[in-house]
């Protein structure tokens, strides 16, 4: 089994998408890169702690690469906007990436010059840095798309960007 950290705006986006994909064994949502420990939700919010929404991705590197890992991640949010995605802004909604080691570090390199440059125009402006404390989220916050689809954020947000995932990686999605 394997591990990255990835933030792409909201947690609950990232983990919807990454819940369906075929050898992920675990996506859970918390926070890291921030200076106060073990952060809430409501002190995130506000863009003080320097936390960002983030997702534990654990995957079993027989089923799903990292540069699998990675491209649904280019390609489930827009990672040419600076602390933003849609209508959620601030740092804590920042573009990046967590890695763990220098051969994943070696791989997101790859990645975004391989296919994140060829899905965008604009520079890619999703930081890259080593992994630091990852504090889960409130559990309320895991699972959240698969527990509140009717919910309208669920409904207007997230359902589009699980939607264009399972069409455009139909061949990796989970039975």
């Amino acid at each position: 089994m394997q591990y990255i950290i990835l933030g792409g705006g909201c947690f609950w986006c990232i983990e919807a998408v990454y819940n369906q994909i075929q050898g992920v064994i675990k996506s859970e949502s918390g926070y890291t890169g921030g200076k106060t420990i073990n952060p809430t939700y409501k002190e995130i919010c506000n863009g003080d702690t320097e936390h960002a929404e983030v997702v534990k991705i654990t995957y079993d590197e027989n089923i799903l690469s990292l540069d699998d890992v990675l491209e649904i991640f280019w390609s489930s949010h827009d990672p040419t906007t600076l602390n933003r995605q849609g209508n959620d802004i601030g740092t804590q909604y920042r573009s990046v990436i967590y890695y763990h080691n220098e051969e994943q570090l070696k791989t997101i390199k790859q990645s975004i010059d391989t296919i994140a440059k060829d899905l965008y125009h604009d520079d890619i402006v999703t930081v890259i840095e080593p992994e630091v404390e990852f504090y889960p989220a409130e559990n309320y916050h895991n699972d959240y798309y698969t527990n509140n689809k009717m919910q309208p954020y669920c409904a207007v947000v997230i359902s589009p960007k699980v939607n264009k995932i399972r069409q455009k990686f139909s061949s990796k999605i989970k039975q």
